[in-house]
């Protein structure tokens, strides 16, 4: 996540990228999560790698990543997928799902400086759970139950809520692994719910239709924890909880050498590879720290893994990071073998290719006590908004800890995927005009699909008629043969050379947000392309 915008995420906030930020971003040198090392270190670290590479046409290397790589077909039609932040963060439901960062925090921790220090969050805990000494974030794994989890329940919600992808998180800064692992003691299977929660989710996802995305933020793991002095001298002394040696592991904390961190990159490869060969995602997301140049050598080793598998399984899968993270000469708009993801927001304007903004679908990304769901309302308009731009929305879903999800929040999924029901056509497998929105008296947004443009109107001003300044009759857009609503029946209109203007239904058979499919016009060609970049580098 970036510096600016890491107060209003920790606060609780969607945190929106500025234009230039989500146009052409490169790598922030500030508070990115990756590990603190050296290139040097790296490659020391891939020459350790016990797996050998899956054999296929790609190799480690840009140029054979470029060449071998194309956005996967169903992905640039499928606009709406569903994130989720689920672990043991849950268990306390306090804070964020940072509460791990948190408890531990200190004076010398530039993240937290952001937000002004975490001076009363360890009194909290204290409070709640007893001092650090004495339960530490370890202990919290026995509480992290997940008794009511149904992945096929989940999966209905989903499916129901329109998703076309499903990308629960495999493992979150805090080391905890969600499937059923070999590589690490820390998983869910041996520990907390006891059981393989990306393995249940996986088959019952597909069984329903739609693609495994699966979320590794765990290379943020290493530099994650950095407590004051004195907190680390009195664990020290007592050898509990970050030096604790049956959880040292776990913490990453008590050795901080460079040989500690080749070990820790060689873990994080492996449990790639496993969750590859495990689950064989459709998606694997990786969060900020993979942004580092020097990460190059260990990520193109584990793409390589990855797109090779991928050829073998004859499935069509990506990566989706952020910034210029696959992106060697420093602009997200030559990204290689990897599709754009911007967190909080999407681009200002239009922007072509593949691209996929996540947002929380209430106040946090993980559960915490007394967070609230947005309304279908809002959520419909950032969806409606994320697609008229090109892109696709990722919404994040907040599990307790308990594996139930709120009822607000199943309310809110399902009121969209009531709308969908109806005007799924004008989201799916659509691509953008050559404007997204038009306002005035109304608030329009505009999505092409083949010869179609569709009108979607998220705010109608009172009135029995719909006016498109944009959709005057021209030489170069051409004559509208007809008009539909989506969901109900032809309208009747008028076209000249100062708009088009539509008639409308009564109020009582359209909705707060509605379609209107015109056809004769000449549409622009299909914005998306192979390589998931941008038509050009301009914005």
């Amino acid at each position: 996540m970036p510096a600016l915008a890491l107060a209003g995420f920790l606060a609780g906030a969607p945190t929106l990228l500025s234009a230039q930020a989500a146009g052409e971003a490169g790598n922030s040198f500030g508070f990115d999560m990756a590990p603190e090392t050296s290139q040097g270190v790296v490659e020391q670290a891939v020459k350790q790698i016990p797996t050998p590479m899956a054999p296929g046409p790609v190799e480690p290397t840009w140029e054979s990543l470029k060449e071998n790589y194309k956005v996967p077909a169903w992905f640039r039609g499928a606009k709406f997928g569903i994130f989720m932040h689920f672990g043991i963060f849950s268990v306390p439901a306090h804070g964020s799902e940072w509460y791990e960062k948190s408890l531990y925090a200190g004076g010398n921790d530039s993240v937290m400086k952001v937000i002004g220090g975490h001076g009363n969050f360890r009194e909290w805990h204290a409070a709640h759970f007893g001092p650090v000494e004495k339960f530490g974030y370890k202990d919290f794994i026995p509480m992290f139950k997940a008794e009511h989890f149904d992945a096929d329940a989940w999966a209905t919600l989903f499916q129901r809520a329109g998703a076309r992808y499903v990308m629960p998180g495999a493992q979150h800064h805090e080391n905890f692994a969600m499937w059923d692992s070999k590589v690490t003691p820390f998983n869910s299977m041996q520990m907390g719910p006891k059981r393989d929660v990306i393995g249940e989710l996986a088959v019952a996802v597909r069984k329903h239709g739609m693609k495994l995305g699966v979320a590794n933020h765990g290379i943020e793991n290493f530099e994650f924890i950095n407590p004051p002095q004195e907190l680390a001298d009195r664990l020290k002394a007592a050898k509990a909880d970050l030096y604790d040696p049956k959880w040292a592991d776990f913490y990453n904390y008590a050795d901080r050498s460079d040989r500690a961190m080749q070990r820790f990159l060689v873990n994080w490869y492996e449990r790639n590879v496993e969750l590859i060969d495990k689950y064989q995602p459709d998606l694997i997301y990786f969060d900020n720290g993979v942004d580092q140049r020097y990460i190059d050598p260990l990520k193109l080793q584990i793409a390589a893994y990855y797109y090779n598998r991928a050829k073998d399984w004859g499935k069509e899968v990506s990566f989706t990071t952020k910034k210029a993270a696959f992106a060697p000469a420093g602009t997200n708009t030559k990204t290689i073998g990897s599709i754009l993801d911007f967190e909080g927001g999407p681009p200002d304007g239009i922007r072509t290719g593949s691209w996929v903004v996540d947002r929380p679908i209430g106040s946090s990304w993980g559960y915490i006590d007394g967070m609230k769901a947005n309304s279908p309302e809002t959520v419909l308009g950032w969806l409606v908004d994320t697609v008229s731009k090109n892109g696709t929305l990722l919404l994040n879903v907040s599990p307790k800890s308990d594996g139930t999800i709120p009822q607000d929040q199943q309310e809110t999924l399902l009121a969209v995927g009531k709308w969908l029901e109806t005007n799924g056509e004008a989201i799916y497998d659509t691509h953008s005009w050559v404007q997204y929105e038009e306002k005035g008296k109304n608030h329009i947004y505009f999505t092409v699909k083949g010869q179609d443009l569709y009108a979607i109107i998220m705010e109608k001003a009172a009135g029995a008629e719909v006016t498109f300044s944009s959709l005057g009759s021209s030489a170069s857009l051409g004559q509208v043969r007809t008009i539909a609503l989506l969901g109900g029946s032809s309208l009747p209109f008028k076209q000249d050379a100062s708009g088009l203007t539509v008639t409308l239904p009564d109020a009582s058979e359209r909705k707060s947000a509605f379609v209107l499919k015109i056809s004769g016009l000449k549409m622009n060609a299909d914005s998306n392309t192979d390589s998931g970049n941008p038509v050009c580098d301009c914005h």
